[in-house]
């Protein structure tokens, strides 16, 4: 087991990563098949909804993740998926290409998972885009079960 752990995101760096990972949020939706437009709508309707005025939500949890030598190594963020719900989500996570495949995102999902229990979330899911096959095995690995599928097929 990895000495990962979690440290809430300091202030300061909230409105950087917050562009990073909508910029990221954009391509992954264009990747899997949507316009620009399409993504960029989306995006907006992702910040009102989540980052009110570019803050997290209420009950919402940005956190840096932390490796044994308090080296940033990623990030997650979590919360409920809608207000007062148990039902809760894992928005993001991510881990910097070079910590990739070192158990740095597992352990975070599991402090996270251990996290909502504590808010009293009774369930947590996540998104992950077909092409992602890593995270997919990782989820499946965690306990995650498919709930749904999308399926598409360009016609052009």
């Amino acid at each position: 087991m990895t000495d990962t752990r979690l440290v809430a995101m300091p202030a300061e760096r909230l409105p950087a990563w917050l562009d990073a990972t909508m910029a990221e949020y954009v391509t992954s939706r264009m990747q899997a098949g949507e316009t620009r437009e399409q993504a960029e709508a989306n995006k907006q309707q992702s910040l009102e909804r989540w980052f009110p005025d570019g803050e997290p939500a209420d009950g919402h949890l940005v956190w840096d993740v932390v490796d044994q030598d308090d080296g940033v190594v990623g990030y997650l963020w979590i919360g409920p998926f809608a207000p007062d719900s148990t039902d809760w989500w894992v928005f993001d996570v991510e881990m910097d290409q070079a910590h990739r495949r070192r158990g740095h995102a597992r352990r975070a999902l599991e402090l996270a998972h251990r996290a909502a229990a504590e808010h009293g979330a009774t369930s947590i899911g996540l998104n992950v885009f077909g092409y992602n096959t890593g995270a997919q095995e990782l989820y499946a690995a965690l306990g995650y079960q498919l709930t749904s599928a999308q399926m598409r097929k360009p016609l052009a």
